[in-house]
This record gives C-alpha cells, structure tokens and sequence, in this order.
C-alpha cells in the first residue's frame, strides 16, 4: 500500500550546545550526520568484529522469517560463540543453521545476569567499546545503557517504544527506520510497549483499520549516522543490509521516576504504572453496572481524561 511518509529532518555536524538548545526541546526524531563517532565506521569488518572478541558465547535471536514478533514470539534463543555468530549473520545462506538455510540473526547485547545489569558496551564488549566515541549530548549521569546491536541483511523488528531517549548510531550497514509519534498510539493497536502491527509496508486494514490514520515518519540510516528517537516514539527498523549498531539510552526523567527492575529502558515510569494500575481497577468497578452505564461512564471518563491530561501543541 503507497503510503506517504514524513521524512525525518537530516542534520550535519551538530554540536552538543545546538542539539541541547534548539533541537532536544523539540521531542521529535532527526538524524544528525558527520559526527565524530571513532575509530568503528572504518574497523568494524566480519573479519576484525570475529578477531576481536574472539569466541565468547553471545545468546541471539534466530527467526525463520524476516519479520520478527515479539509478541507471538517467532524466533528462537539460541547461543554461538561471538566469531561463529558475526559470520553467520553476514551471510545470505547458510551451510550450517537452526532452522532453516535462509534464517535471521539477531543480537541484542544484556548485561551479566539479565535481571540485574544493564546492557553496557564497555563491560560486555571491552575491546569493541575502545572503537567507539559515544556523542556526548547528555550529562554522564543521565547515562542508563549502551546496547551493542548485529543484525542479518532483511531482518525487521517489531514496533515499540522506550521510555527513556535515545541515539540509535549506525556503525556498519543500511537500517531504514519507520517512525510513529507518541500522540498516535491510538491507532497501532498496542500491547504493552508493542504495536501488533508487523508489516509497517502492507498492513492488514481489514484486522487494523486505524492504522491509516498514524502519521508515518522515515529516515534510511547510512554507516556513520546517528538517528535521536525521543522516548515514547514509536520506531519500526528494517535491517537493509548486515549491520552493527550502538544504541545509548539516557534519562530524561529524573532518576526516581523510572522503575529501578528496569534493566531494558522500556518499563513505564512508575507514576504511569501506578495509572493503569488504578484505571484497571476504575474499569473493573464498571463491571458493576449494565452495559448501557458502563458505556456512558466510560464516555465521561474519557473526557475527563482527555480535558486533564492530553496536550495540543505538538504534532
């Protein structure tokens, strides 16, 4: 289906002063390029990724199919030393494989004991990390994670959002990038941080009608890029080549707001939890009543809602 997209605004050489002052404030997604990221845009071959961290074992991803849902979940965990992995997901077909001789890897680097630590490149990745200069676009207190990312050629994750900002950098490879503002989760048919909506390109209409209605925003990532996804926008990411990628992840909030089990940066802050928590509970109430009053005091919910929490002014 033609879809006309929103392109993301592209920015060169941006320094931390101009992003703090004119473009942060914004909360909207824009790919800033020429930026001075190290010595990884130009080392990071198969051949130098394999050797360098040699055969530690990393757990992945693998799927059958391209597109990747989290919530039915169509991939398998599966663990490979780190060298045997990099090559494996450089390659369009495989001679030696889970699945089948065409599946996807994905990796998405966690911390020591998944519970616990959080993903850092400098702790998982120690000889990788010493490639790479990270923007310093926030105060380093604000840090939360620095997520190592390998993906397949074709491979495309599913929609979701993260509560916390971040840079989505692009080592190696293409990615293009589907975005969708937080104002339009009405219409991505949620659950839980994630859009059951897989194919961004071709959507079912007749199982999603709404989903024309979410404005649609798009960039394509090139090696060296670093795309700024504001927390709550939702980001759809197609892999269109074999790629290595670094994602930071800060907070926006003060530290307190966020839940302190979170150790993937997309748990609802606390306060947000606590509201669903009380609706669930309001909605259950309803219950009470016949459908003709719940329908009516849901309404009158709703616009109370609307009238004390929705906002005007952005797009």
């Amino acid at each position: 289906m033609e879809r006309q997209a929103v392109a993301v605004e592209r920015l060169e050489r941006v320094t931390r002063e101009r992003f703090q002052r004119d473009i942060y404030p914004r909360r909207t997604p824009v790919v800033l390029t020429g930026l001075e990221l190290g010595t990884c845009t130009t080392k990071w071959t198969v051949d130098y990724l394999s050797q360098a961290e040699g055969s530690k074992e990393v757990k992945i991803h693998v799927s059958a199919v391209p597109q990747m849902d989290f919530l039915s979940k169509n991939f398998v965990y599966r663990t490979l030393p780190f060298d045997v992995f990099v090559r494996r997901a450089a390659e369009v077909k495989h001679k030696e494989y889970f699945l089948t001789e065409d599946e996807k890897y994905y990796l998405r680097s966690v911390g020591e004991d998944v519970r616990k630590d959080i993903a850092d490149i400098r702790k998982q990745f120690p000889t990788l990390a010493e490639d790479v200069h990270i923007p310093e676009y926030f105060e380093k207190e604000q840090f939360f994670s620095s997520v190592f990312r390998i993906s397949s050629a074709g491979l495309q994750l599913w929609t979701h959002y993260d509560v916390m900002d971040n840079f989505l950098i692009q080592v190696t490879g293409r990615k293009r990038v589907v975005l969708y503002s937080p104002r339009d989760a009405p219409y991505l048919y949620l659950s839980g941080t994630k859009s059951e909506v897989l194919d961004v390109d071709n959507p079912d209409l007749e199982k999603y009608p709404l989903f024309v209605k979410a404005k649609r925003y798009q960039c394509v990532l090139e090696a060296g890029d670093v795309l700024f996804i504001p927390a709550l926008w939702f980001h759809n990411v197609i892999s269109e080549e074999f790629g290595v990628a670094l994602n930071v992840f800060w907070k926006h909030l003060p530290a307190e707001s966020y839940d302190k089990t979170d150790t993937y940066g997309n748990k609802d802050p606390m306060a947000a939890s606590r509201a669903i928590q009380i609706l669930d509970r309001a909605l259950k109430t309803l219950e009470e009543l016949p459908e003709e009053y719940r329908d009516f005091y849901a309404r009158r919910m709703v616009l109370r809602i609307q009238e004390k929490a929705y906002r005007n002014d952005y797009g």
